[in-house]
């Protein structure tokens, strides 16, 4: 290995998951890092924030965190957590279920900062407002301002840059006829945090995914009506929401399943598809969420297009820029910490030597080859990071990038099972499950008691 590798400074931009595992896997080969946080800690996405925007109740701008107070996790802590530092419940104290609340992966992440010494290389309420080329592809001239400082802040130059910075800070929003004048309560599930401000209310709640149905089960206990919209009522129809609808008992009946919102009327209607409509208090979107990276200044050759981020090659590298410009986290339902800990071993690993990238040229054309099947498939533009939890397609994602250990067939089924459950009954899954042979076994080898609940 190059001698002179210790003076290669790489910044991670974001101290969240896939930070974190950057900066730690960057430092194993040998390399300098920062690490710049905007936020009080690190954490990221899952630093939770009780402000709810209430200068912008859409969202638009303000808070990075997007999670509200009573999420729990929907992927079993058991098959979690990063290759070498399992998620066991911290002993005597915190939430040891198999599916914890949010702040048991918050201590996590904490914990796993602090195993690995890498607090010392992250920046704390530093803003990245700038990252350029300095020169050339291979030197990058990074501005960031701390919070408390003056004036507009430092630069520095580094080797290399990896953005790492999530994608469920800025919401996305559905085009509705009416939404600029409808003159009641809009916001997007970004800016919810707790119930309480809903009591009484009829909501609707646009938007039929995970989070959408979450919000809804929450929300029917203080609510005097949720209508929850899909995009139609055969696509809201899934095997939970179908559940629900078929028990009706007390809890349910003020639970109702919309078609889409058609258009919006400034006393308060609501017009869903075949012309019902309802007098409502509050919209709340869960509509997801932009990729969006202001920061960048490297004249278009990385955009963002109907949340298509491109050109990346295997969702991390620009083929214009590589080696010393990449991201980290940008595909979307990956079984976390895995799949960005698979992206941050190569990433540092290309930087370090170690691994080669093929030609720009080649990269390009890969890109434009996985495009073009997954448009062929019929996947949406915006879907083009979706991963939709494959587990095959994590092991060969891994295998090919970095040489990443298989998922042991246990964890397979086991997080398989789990997704099935939660499509099945996303109300009970977390607290009523029952595991197979195979997956007791692994889970009695690995150290984990199975009664934990």
């Amino acid at each position: 290995m190059d001698q002179n590798l210790h003076k290669k400074k790489v910044c991670v931009i974001g101290a969240g998951i896939s930070g974190l595992a950057a900066a730690r896997e960057v430092r194993r080969e040998g390399l300098d890092v920062t690490v710049l946080e905007q936020n009080a800690g690190v954490g990221g996405q899952w630093l939770y924030d009780a402000a709810v925007d209430a200068g912008d109740p859409l969202g638009i701008a303000g808070v990075h965190s997007s999670i509200y107070s009573s999420v729990r996790l929907n992927s079993p802590r058991e098959a979690g957590g990063f290759s070498d530092f399992p998620f066991y419940p911290i002993n005597g104290d915190g939430d040891g279920r198999r599916f914890p609340v949010h702040g048991e992966l918050l201590r996590y992440i904490r914990d796993f900062c602090d195993a690995f010494g890498l607090i010392d290389a992250v920046r704390l309420n530093t803003t990245v407002t700038r990252v350029a080329m300095d020169g050339s592809p291979s030197r990058w001239t990074v501005r960031s301002k701390h919070r408390d400082a003056a004036g507009d802040g430092e630069e520095e130059v580094f080797d290399a840059v990896v953005v790492a910075t999530g994608h469920y800070t800025q919401p996305r929003l559905p085009a509705i006829e009416g939404m600029d004048t409808w003159r009641r309560r809009q916001l997007h599930s970004h800016s919810y945090r707790v119930p309480d401000s809903f009591a009484g209310e009829v909501v609707v709640i646009i938007g039929c995914s995970v989070s959408g149905i979450e919000l809804a089960l929450e929300l029917r206990h203080v609510a005097s009506e949720v209508h929850l919209s899909a995009k139609s009522t055969d696509a809201g129809l899934t095997p939970a929401m179908s559940k629900l609808l078929a028990t009706r008992h007390d809890e349910y009946t003020n639970l109702l399943l919309r078609p889409r919102v058609e258009h919006l009327r400034d006393d308060g209607t609501v017009v869903f598809d075949g012309g019902e409509s309802i007098i409502a208090d509050t919209i709340i979107y869960c509509t997801g969420y932009n990729y969006s990276f202001p920061f960048l200044d490297i004249d278009g050759k990385v955009t963002v297009d109907d949340n298509r981020v491109g050109p990346l090659f295997e969702h991390v590298f620009p083929p214009s820029l590589a080696p010393s410009l990449s991201f980290i986290g940008i595909p979307a339902l990956v079984i976390l910490p895995r799949f960005v800990e698979m992206q941050a071993r190569w990433v540092a690993q290309v930087l370090s030597g170690k691994r080669t990238l093929p030609s720009p040229e080649e990269m390009k054309i890969a890109v434009e080859e996985h495009n073009a099947v997954k448009e062929a498939a019929g996947v949406p533009k915006r879907r083009t990071h979706a991963v939709w939890l494959d587990v095959e397609y994590h092991d060969e994602y891994g295998e090919r990038v970095c040489g990443f250990p298989r998922m042991e067939d246990w964890k397979k089924e086991f997080i398989l099972s789990a997704i099935s459950d939660m499509r099945d009954d996303i109300e009970r899954f977390r607290d009523d499950y029952h595991d197979s042979d195979l997956v007791a076994d692994g889970l009695r080898q690995n150290g984990w008691m199975t009664s934990r609940r």
